[in-house]
């Protein structure tokens, strides 16, 4: 009963990161396409921070499986509105993943610098550790949704910028694969390989935003 108590209170702790990680990756893709000339995202509801608007069930569903990788609706985009369409597309593909790991510093920033004392209160065993713990699993889940994204697997961000910089009939040869991205991330996902690239990374990430805090 302990177990399955512990395992509630998990998945519990585990939504306001994972809404506020999709959230903000996808706002910002939005954002930064809206800035370069491209008001597709806005003009179909997706630079907001209403979670609703960017989930995605089996992408959810994977990061509640996972606890690290997962992906949400992505934002419709037109280059063809951007100046420099190619050099657009790196920006705009960039831009998720980099709010992923501003979020990841600023949720190590809370964990060590705001909270951790406060937390040595009794009152903060209550009310504090709550939000020590979703601080943590902040960090796990925007390391684990940068590295993924950035993973030069169509339709990936990281696979966006790469066709940004390839000379242009590459990119159109790389970019013919995208058809069959999905089956290539689902058989990445649950055969534990993409756990073996990012997990390490996200230890590696802790060591240097949180060190031996915990």
């Amino acid at each position: 009963m302990m177990d399955l108590n512990d395992t509630i209170q998990r998945l519990l702790l585990l939504i306001p990161p994972i809404l506020l990680a999709v959230t903000m990756h996808e706002l910002a893709h939005g954002w930064v396409a809206w800035k370069l000339g491209d008001p597709t995202a806005k003009n179909h509801g997706r630079l907001t921070l209403n979670p609703i608007s960017h989930l995605d069930l089996a992408g959810t569903l994977v990061f509640f499986l996972t606890q690290t990788i997962g992906w949400a609706k992505p934002v419709p985009v037109n280059p063809g509105y951007f100046k420099n369409p190619r050099q657009g597309m790196v920006w705009v593909s960039l831009a998720g993943p980099l709010a992923n790991i501003f979020l990841a510093v600023l949720s190590a920033f809370i964990l060590k610098n705001l909270l951790g004392p406060i937390s040595q209160m009794e009152a903060g065993q209550y009310f504090i550790k709550p939000i020590l713990l979703m601080a943590y699993l902040s960090i796990q889940i925007n390391i684990g949704l940068a590295v993924f994204n950035l993973l030069p697997i169509p339709p990936l961000d990281g696979s966006k910028v790469l066709m940004g910089l390839l000379p242009r009939d590459l990119a159109i040869k790389y970019a013919s694969i995208e058809r069959y991205g999905f089956i290539i991330l689902l058989v990445l996902v649950f055969t534990g390989i993409t756990g073996k690239i990012i997990v390490p990374l996200i230890h590696l990430a802790n060591r240097w935003l949180i060190g031996p805090i915990l």
